[in-house]
């Protein structure tokens, strides 16, 4: 099993996992262009894709899903509730798979565990993808944690965690008082603090590899939220990956990621 983040953050979200001959799209916050460009700068063709895969719907993480839909011709998966807020963006003929967030699914060779997570949207939840072996956990848009959020992501191999914001720098920063609010507040976004003590709780000798996703421009530093996440493993900052707005991540295998 293997993953790139084709992007990561508030202008737009979209990873890549694959396993065997299927290729999931994990969100498609870019347009259908966009996202062609960006595939291809990871040297992959979206005639490969077997499905889209829906976190919830906001913007930046399904702006470009119907029309990637459209023209890739690939069914795509999402909760109830997310198709509620999404469907009036559709042809008739779109192939949509609806989720229960608490029942495992399978997209070809990948297995899916969805679980929801407190965020303020609709029916929102986030993924745990495995081969049968190893376990990927994605985290991102999630404002407080739970016993739930911490069960589904033990005993992962690799993670993908968001680190929004740091606190200093949201109450400090030029936000108006409305956002910043809604930002911090239960259902909103991860604060690097926060992420480290997430992965403090989960931390196992299995977790071997981490990378901190969906970074705010305005409100954190890549420097601000290794360190967070450093502290939390004892592991050096650099050995956090940090997934960028315009270049994403790269593709790492994740049975490789601790050789």
């Amino acid at each position: 099993m293997r993953f790139a983040i084709l992007g990561s953050g508030s202008r737009g979200n979209a990873a890549l996992i694959e396993c065997g001959r299927s290729s999931l799209l994990l969100d498609c916050g870019f347009s259908a262009r966009e996202t062609v460009a960006r595939l291809e700068r990871h040297d992959r063709h979206h005639q490969r894709l077997s499905a889209i895969l829906i976190t919830h719907e906001h913007g930046d993480h399904c702006r470009g899903v119907a029309s990637c839909a459209r023209r890739f011709g690939v069914p795509v998966w999402m909760t109830a509730g997310t198709w509620s807020a999404l469907k009036g963006q559709f042809d008739g003929d779109a192939d949509i798979r609806l989720i229960n967030p608490h029942e495992k699914f399978a997209v070809g060779d990948i297995e899916v565990q969805p679980f929801p997570v407190p965020h303020d949207a609709r029916e929102p939840c986030q993924f745990v993808f495995s081969d049968g072996e190893a376990r990927f956990g994605f985290l991102t848009d999630i404002g407080s944690l739970t016993a739930h959020v911490e069960e589904m992501l033990s005993d992962c191999d690799a993670l993908v965690l968001e680190c929004n914001h740091d606190a200093r720098m949201l109450r400090d920063g030029p936000y108006p008082p409305s956002l910043k609010a809604r930002i911090a507040g239960e259902h909103g976004h991860l604060e690097n603090g926060m992420a480290a003590e997430l992965l403090a709780r989960i931390m196992s000798s299995r977790l071997r590899y981490v990378a901190a996703a969906h970074l705010s421009e305005t409100n954190n530093t890549p420097a601000l939220a290794q360190a967070a996440l450093a502290r939390a493993m004892g592991c050096e900052p650099e050995w956090i990956d940090i997934a960028e707005q315009e270049e994403g991540l790269a593709f790492h295998h994740i049975a490789d990621a601790w050789v």
